[in-house]
């Protein structure tokens, strides 16, 4: 009954630590503490293509070759867009064997060599082209597109800015409704957070086909932008 009693007051004197997301400020005579939310929005200016490259054979050595020469046809499809091959990252390739059950029993039957490429463009109007002519090369049926700022510290710190000048806004209004004035800053927290655009599959193909005979689908359309948001907690010392 003891050891029971002992764990629930544990439970207890836990359970602020574990709720508190920002270190405790003492409140000061002659100070006001405040917190404010701050973004910035921005069209994105990096367009990240991920696919990955994949041969299977009944050969190790095999198989690796024919990845090796996927590889060399991603090279040479962006060599035909005057792209750099160091614009984009690749990974090691990885060798794994693979299995059937046959009667109840596994018996392998090949090996698979994989391995992922990122490729990062800043000139958006390349993508469809790019993954089109992967895509007819048969090194990737599928890729994802994801869409960045290339310089996210920098929206962080105009979020920050946004997000202290609310909080000083706030401040101010206070101390004018008791007749003070906000002096100095005696304290700040600062958190940021940057909305994950989710991957967008892209069927070449497909896109492609439809390009020829429709507009652009998203014309008229507002483009969706990333968005940075911080928060910030101030303590202002009252004049």
């Amino acid at each position: 009954m003891k050891s029971t009693l002992a764990f629930l007051a544990l439970c207890v004197l836990a359970t602020p630590s574990f709720a508190q997301e920002h270190p405790a400020v003492t409140a000061l005579p002659n100070s006001i503490y405040v917190g404010a939310d701050g973004k910035f929005e921005s069209a994105p200016d990096t367009a990240l293509i991920q696919f990955n490259i994949s041969a299977q054979d009944n050969q190790a050595r095999t198989a690796y070759e024919h990845a090796s020469q996927q590889a060399e046809q991603v090279r040479q499809a962006l060599r035909d867009y005057s792209i750099e091959p160091k614009a984009a990252t690749i990974g090691f390739f990885s060798v794994q064997p693979t299995y059937e059950w046959t009667s109840g029993k596994q018996k392998l039957n090949g090996y698979r060599v994989t391995t992922n490429v990122t490729l990062k463009l800043k000139d958006f109007s390349r993508i469809g082209p790019i993954t089109q002519q992967l895509a007819d090369a048969n090194v990737s049926e599928t890729q994802t597109v994801n869409y960045t700022l290339e310089n996210i510290d920098e929206a962080k710190n105009k979020a920050v800015e946004d997000a202290y000048r609310r909080a000083r806004d706030s401040a101010d209004a206070v101390a004018r409704a008791s007749g003070r004035t906000v002096g100095e800053l005696s304290y700040a927290s600062v958190d940021t957070f940057e909305n994950q655009r989710p991957p967008i599959p892209h069927m070449a193909r497909v896109m492609a086909e439809k390009a020829a005979a429709a507009p652009a689908p998203t014309e008229e359309f507002t483009p969706q932008t990333v968005i940075v948001t911080a928060h910030v907690n101030a303590l202002f010392n009252l004049k």
